[in-house]
């Protein structure tokens, strides 16, 4: 499935806007990210490839008489003795191509996608979040209270990662509401209006938690950003 288009300038634009927005009631400071994925999945469609050479060669040590007649029939040689070197060889060439085809297939984005397990999705997906976190928003504020807001289009993920302070005092149910909000839209097609969801429900956890004081100061700029 084609994930939805990524962001355009105005969208940009009214998620900055809401970001600072929330800012100016909290301490907390707000990064949004939007990705088209979190991983290439390479070692995925060349384990799904291996796994169908295996099988195939598995397939024929169990019923090599089926599949050396088989080849006999098609090529016309009713006669033929096999060697071991020969069957050795087309075991190997079996197994070839069973692998070169299954990774050719995955090649097809709807196949290749569908072929990756949910819970690797979902761990690359929070990997990812974590080290875009770790880059553009941990400790980034004096009271370690910066948030990331992640979205990961072809997967269809969302996390939500908070620093220490922030994580000291909210539980990380509490962020389902906001997760809720931003899917609800997303899901319709409207992935600003799921950003800027999220943001505000985001906003209002931190401003209750973390209010903002007059000498309080933003360290990291009211953007979006895709990668």
């Amino acid at each position: 499935m084609t994930p939805p288009l990524l962001l355009s300038p105005a969208d940009h634009a009214r998620i900055s806007a809401a970001v600072h927005a929330a800012e100016q009631h909290s301490a907390g400071e707000i990064v949004t990210i939007v990705t088209d994925r979190s991983d290439g999945y390479t070692d995925i469609a060349l384990a799904w490839a291996a796994l169908a050479a295996f099988t195939a060669l598995t397939v024929l040590s169990i019923f090599p008489d089926f599949y050396l007649g088989l080849y006999d029939r098609i090529m016309g040689h009713w006669d033929r003795a096999w060697t071991p070197a020969a069957v050795l060889t087309l075991g190997a060439s079996f197994a070839i191509l069973k692998f070169i085809g299954v990774l050719l297939f995955q090649l097809w984005p709807p196949a290749k996608w569908f072929l990756i397990p949910r819970h690797i999705k979902a761990a690359r997906v929070r990997a990812r979040a974590i080290t875009c976190f770790k880059v553009g928003a941990e400790r980034r504020t004096d009271g370690h209270t910066g948030i990331l807001i992640y979205v990961s289009l072809r997967e269809h993920r969302a996390e939500i990662v908070a620093d220490s302070a922030i994580a000291a005092q909210v539980a990380p149910e509490i962020w389902g509401e906001a997760m809720s909000a931003m899917l609800t839209h997303i899901r319709a097609g409207n992935l600003a209006d799921g950003m800027i969801a999220a943001v505000g429900q985001v906003g209002t956890v931190l401003a209750q938690h973390f209010p903002r004081a007059e000498n309080d100061r933003n360290e990291l700029p009211d953007r979006l950003i895709e990668v």
